[in-house]
């Protein structure tokens, strides 16, 4: 399958068409060179077209990799035969690095106020990985490795708090853990409109409406499908009200609804 057709069939919009094409660019050099590639840091929605291209070409090898385990924005790796994952990962010198800025304990700074300080310097969000916040006066950010002169000459700080810098090894950094409510009910069927409503709490018209007016997505794919069917392991966001995991889908009820156990990221 030709470049072209790759992206007529993969790509929904010109904006993913963009950033598919850049993607095919960048594997191919990488294959041709016989030497490692990576993407800039991609959103989830970004690594689920990314995912459905890769998969349509036979999965040439690669991983996507934002820092440590369970990282949200990621930059997809592309590895030469002679590459083990482990050896990618452990580089020292490799693409994904992180600065940590130490503030004084009274800012309460918010991930807003970093990412815009951030931003500030010319760095555009796909330079930029995660923005850890551990405890209060102390930031981590993910960055592309390429960024960090930047980072490490000509970021000062946030608001009117200034911040002493320095690079962070990655095996370092200090993620929390996420915060979720364990929701237990059941649904007539695993319907999209039916498992939302369920997992923020909506009437099912009012999930119905999100889908229709394109607030849904489906494993960080836009759904504007109400009666598209989930299953286990399925992730259903939504602007303004979050996220929301199929954890378990344990069965049947005895009275023939479908159980479902969902977390809600709050």
């Amino acid at each position: 399958m030709t470049k072209k057709e790759l992206l007529d069939r993969h790509a929904r919009s010109g904006e993913e068409r963009v950033l598919l094409a850049r993607v095919l660019d960048k594997l191919a050099l990488s294959q041709s060179r016989g030497i490692p590639g990576h993407t800039p840091f991609l959103s989830p929605g970004e690594q689920a077209s990314v995912t459905g291209l890769l998969n349509a070409m036979g999965r040439p090898l690669h991983l996507f990799w934002g820092g440590y385990p369970d990282s949200e924005r990621r930059v997809c790796l592309f590895l030469p035969d002679w590459l083990e994952e482990e050896d990618a990962l452990a580089d020292p010198e490799g693409p994904v690095a992180a600065v940590e800025g130490k503030f004084p304990a009274e800012a309460k700074l918010t991930h807003r106020d970093i990412l815009g300080s951030l931003m500030g310097l010319g760095l555009t969000r796909a330079a930029l990985g995660d923005i850890l916040l551990p405890r209060p006066g102390l930031c981590q950010v993910v960055a592309l490795r390429d960024s960090l002169p930047v980072l490490l000459s000509q970021w000062e700080g946030a608001g009117r708090w200034k911040a002493s810098l320095s690079e962070l090894p990655l095996d370092k950094l200090s993620p929390s853990p996420p915060q979720v409510k364990t929701i237990r009910d059941t649904v007539a069927a695993p319907r999209l409109d039916a498992v939302a409503a369920a997992g923020f709490s909506l009437s099912r018209s009012k999930a119905a409406a999100l889908i229709a007016s394109g607030k849904v997505s489906l494993n960080h794919r836009e759904c504007l499908k109400a009666d598209r069917q989930v299953a286990q392991g399925d992730v259903i966001t939504c602007r303004g009200l979050g996220k929301c995991v199929v954890k378990e889908v344990p069965g049947q009820s005895k009275k023939g609804r479908t159980m479902l156990v969902l977390e809600r990221y709050i």
